[in-house]
């Protein structure tokens, strides 16, 4: 499931690396679109973890990422659902990408089309 929210970085983490072959790095944005601000935190993984890094806290960025859920359980059995957004894109503020934020072949489709249906 992919999604977007736009809003300001609060806080920008240190890259973390878990194993030799996973590594993360979270930032939190604040959406301030409805009453009550919130505070989201996403999650950027392996070669995606510099994408935060050309944006400064308090800029107004969106992120289009992708709703992750797992199940994970303890030693003693006890069942646990955990979620993640995952960050795969940043947009600096009205939507327009920096160069170095945008994959290198990102295909949209557009609205109007030439097909007769």
């Amino acid at each position: 499931m992919s999604l977007s929210v736009k809003g300001r970085i609060k806080v920008k983490m240190n890259e973390q690396v878990i194993s030799e072959k996973f590594k993360k790095r979270e930032f939190v944005v604040t959406d301030e679109s409805s009453q009550y601000p919130q505070q989201i935190m996403f999650q950027l993984t392996q070669d995606k973890t510099s994408l935060i890094d050309q944006y400064k806290e308090g800029e107004e960025i969106t992120v289009h990422f992708n709703l992750r859920g797992r199940e994970w359980t303890s030693p003693t059995g006890e069942v646990k659902y955990f979620n993640t957004l995952e960050a795969w894109r940043i947009e600096a503020g009205a939507g327009a990408p920096r160069a170095a934020s945008a994959p290198a072949a990102v295909i949209e489709a557009s609205q109007e089309d030439d097909l007769p249906f």
